[in-house]
């Protein structure tokens, strides 16, 4: 004796249990048991954007880096990124003020300027550029060391971290001696 799932007839006789011949020759009651009993109902492009933003609203968010404790790594990283950026801005600032007033910005012009500022003043503008300066030097260094294959490990990224930050403390308080 054969089995119905050996010989595939399974589906057809559960279709034919589950469906009564009456109700499938029947195109009215075809029809009543065909219907969803849900009904719906169009809606106008700002009310579906309304309840698209309330889901929105609901759904849990992301982890934000908030609630990771900082890494020297990140830090690093993203140090690297605002020091070149404010490096560039001011480069090339004072590369578009030279070229807009260049008899303003000339190098006697700048020195008179930075000679009859209080000390004080001098020694942390030095720092302030001196400070960026050198972490982005470095860091670059380390960079490159990155790419030769260096330092790729945790311990080395951490170690090799550190040493920037050496090399960033002892030349900024060389630069701003100068």
């Amino acid at each position: 004796m054969y089995s119905t799932r050996a010989v595939g007839l399974a589906p057809a006789f559960r279709q034919a249990a589950l469906r009564p011949r009456h109700v499938a020759r029947n195109p009215v009651l075809r029809n009543l048991f065909a219907k969803r009993s849900i009904q719906t109902e169009s809606l106008p492009p700002t009310a579906q954007e309304q309840i698209l933003n309330q889901q929105r609203l609901r759904r849990p968010s992301s982890p934000h880096f908030t609630i990771y404790q900082p890494q020297l790594t990140w830090l690093g990283s993203i140090a690297n990124r605002v020091t070149g950026a404010g490096l560039s801005v001011l480069l090339y600032g004072y590369a578009l003020a030279y070229l807009v007033a260049p008899t303003t910005f000339d190098s006697t012009h700048v020195i008179e300027f930075i000679a009859g500022l209080p000390d004080a003043l001098k020694y942390t503008g030095k720092f302030i550029l001196a400070a960026p300066f050198a972490y982005h030097s470095w860091n670059g260094l380390r960079h490159l060391s990155w790419d030769m294959g260096k330092f790729l490990t945790l311990k080395g990224a951490y170690s090799s971290g550190y040493a920037v930050l050496a090399a960033t403390a002892v030349s900024t308080v060389a630069l701003v001696l100068m």
